[in-house]
């Protein structure tokens, strides 16, 4: 049973493989195929080689009929936007994110906000920011900066019309207000 599912990973990592090597002209025009399966080889080649300029075209994939294109095109998104387009902020990027993960989050702000000084309009900057200033309990902040985020990419899932397949962004939005709702009671 395991040799199975290695093989059949294994297998899988080939074919994206694969299907990342498409070039990206190649990839935005197999987005508009009938065949689900064109669909789902663009989508992976574009998360290997699409631009800011390619978010349009993705966010329209979220809404897509088949739910692995939807899947794929949601992974897509997130690589895309988290790269700046600059060697060195991605790497203070990948840094940070790693800071965040192992929860040290005044480390985190800190590298999240040298990136954010050099590329101010690298929206991932500021949400990764704002992610951990929630995590922080920070919520003003947190806001604050996913304001940031939408002013430089209106296309980001804390859009809830770009992502319909996300109910927790939703959920995530209620519990923000209820949060600060109270924290104003609590001030006067």
């Amino acid at each position: 049973m395991k040799l199975r599912a290695g093989a059949v990973l294994l297998l899988l990592l080939v074919t994206a493989s694969a299907w990342a090597q498409m070039s990206r002209d190649a990839a935005l025009q197999a987005l508009g195929q009938p065949d689900p399966e064109a669909r789902r080889r663009a989508v992976t080649a574009l998360a290997a080689t699409g631009t800011p300029e390619d978010v349009p075209r993705l966010a329209e994939a979220l809404r897509d009929a088949d739910p692995v294109v939807r899947q794929l095109t949601e992974r897509a998104l997130w690589q895309v936007w988290s790269r700046s387009g600059d060697r060195d902020v991605d790497r203070l990027f990948a840094v940070g994110v790693e800071q965040m993960n192992d929860r040290q989050g005044p480390a985190a702000v800190q590298t999240f906000s040298e990136i954010i000084r050099r590329k101010p309009d690298f929206a991932e900057g500021w949400n990764k920011r704002a992610t951990v200033y929630y995590l922080l309990g920070d919520y003003a902040r947190s806001l604050a900066d996913c304001d940031e985020v939408m002013k430089r990419n209106p296309y980001h899932f804390g859009a809830l019309a770009v992502n319909p397949n996300l109910e927790s962004v939703a959920e995530a939005v209620q519990m923000l207000r209820r949060l600060l709702i109270q924290q104003r009671r609590d001030a006067t």
